[in-house]
């Protein structure tokens, strides 16, 4: 069943900066990949008048997932480098937000971790969430996990999304996980704008 945006839905992309990308430093193997397919959505609801959220890492240099720090991950997103920017080639129109996370020491998946942007959203009369972007099996994971307990409708854009894969399959059980929680899997040809009633 197709889903019509408007003014209650939000589309979030997810952590589309140059790090995770091919030949950034945490780079998502086609992490590039999404940057078209993405371009598209954010076209539709830039028509629409909808909301579009762009959540970027933004860490300091001595962040507590750095592997000097104990943490899993190489050095990335660091704030104001060059691998923090966003992909050259997303869209990024003027109405567009950005929202920074894991920009203290503390590790933040979700876009809503350590951010009052739940309640943001809900004062705003958002209701659902179209999600996309990097990594399928880590931020957009936890973004889709605490979309949903925040009591958002949440969509995962199957099109737009690439894993890590640091274990095989990490990305198709993250999939499974969002769908056990009430999840909808969508892609670009089940999203459309809402008719307006000047249209002939």
């Amino acid at each position: 069943m197709p889903v019509e945006i408007d003014k209650h839905t939000a589309l979030v992309v997810v952590d589309v900066q140059k790090d995770f990308c091919p030949g950034g430093a945490l780079a998502v193997r086609e992490g590039d990949k999404v940057v078209p397919v993405l371009n598209k959505y954010i076209e539709k609801f830039r028509k629409a008048g909808a909301p579009i959220i762009f959540t970027r890492d933004w860490h300091p240099p001595d962040h507590s997932s750095f592997k000097a720090q104990g943490g899993p991950w190489p050095p990335h997103c660091i704030q104001n480098s060059d691998g923090a920017k966003f992909h050259p080639n997303l869209s990024i129109p003027l109405e567009g937000e950005i929202v920074s996370k894991a920009d203290k020491k503390d590790e933040a998946y979700s876009f809503f971790q350590g951010t009052d942007l739940a309640a943001k959203l809900q004062r705003r009369g958002i209701k659902r969430l179209l999600v996309g972007g990097l990594a399928t099996d880590y931020c957009v994971k936890e973004t889709v996990l605490d979309g949903l307990k925040h009591g958002f409708g949440v969509y995962h854009l199957d099109d737009a999304s690439r894993g890590v894969e640091v274990n095989p399959g990490d990305s198709e059980r993250a999939l499974k996980e969002m769908m056990a929680k009430g999840a909808k899997r969508i892609t670009l040809e089940k999203v459309a704008e809402k008719s307006s009633p000047m249209s002939v």
